[in-house]
């Protein structure tokens, strides 16, 4: 199935890199800075879907960054029933994306599987995140070296799933969409984005999502070892 493949695309935050164990540690240190009366686990399980929620609409060009930013605050505040003002809010967004970065945890077998893959295929990133801090992430996490090109979507002009941003990788790469295989988390952003240009898919199954047939799914990155 992947015989020709000569080029592999990851996703990078919640495929390579573990946003959300990343994101939990730069959370309990903004929070515990501001000296807000917060339950981590309460706060961050009220976040998560939230954030998700609304980088969904970031990601169909229905909400700017800085809205992103505010709104994922502001409305898990909310709900958890903690007054706090406009000011604080936006300092804890700056403090998110300022230290952010400074956590380096990656997936199981990352390493692993990169130090596998990058003697026989040349290796690219494509990512939705901000353009300031997913070169610190990646060479925080020393990762960086792995990588030919990484393609990001404030770059781009446009996110994933739109095909542009898939074929301005390709372009990069001087490679045929045929010869070259997206590994990512998303279903929608990564696998059916990559496959609208022509590519080929891997869904890696961060969120335990159910089964489905519209490309190979994995649980683990090491199981990449096996297939390619």
């Amino acid at each position: 199935m992947y015989s020709d493949i000569t080029d592999i695309f990851f996703d990078l935050d919640h495929t390579l890199w573990d946003f959300e164990k990343n994101s939990a540690l730069t959370f309990q240190k903004i929070l515990k800075e501001k000296e807000l009366k917060v339950k981590l686990d309460d706060f961050l399980s009220t976040y998560i879907p939230i954030n998700l929620e609304f980088w969904k609409l970031y990601r169909e060009d229905r909400i700017s960054k800085s809205e992103l930013r505010y709104m994922r605050l502001k409305k898990t505040f909310d709900k958890i029933d903690v007054p706090v003002s406009d000011a604080l809010i936006n300092g804890l967004a700056d403090d998110y994306i300022e230290h952010l970065s400074s956590f380096t945890h990656l997936f199981p077998h990352t390493q692993d599987v990169l130090e596998y893959l990058s003697p026989h295929y040349n290796l690219h990133i494509i990512t939705n995140g901000f353009q300031e801090i997913q070169e610190k992430k990646l060479k925080g996490s020393k990762i960086h070296h792995y990588f030919d090109h990484v393609i990001n979507s404030e770059t781009a002009g446009v996110k994933k799933p739109h095909p542009y941003i898939f074929e301005l990788a390709l372009k990069k790469a001087d490679v045929a969409p045929k010869k070259a295989l997206m590994i990512g988390d998303s279903l929608e952003a990564d696998i059916i984005g990559a496959q609208s240009a022509g590519l080929h898919a891997l869904h890696f199954n961060a969120h335990k999502e159910p089964v489905h047939d519209i490309c190979k799914m994995i649980d683990s990155l090491i199981e990449i070892k096996s297939i390619l």
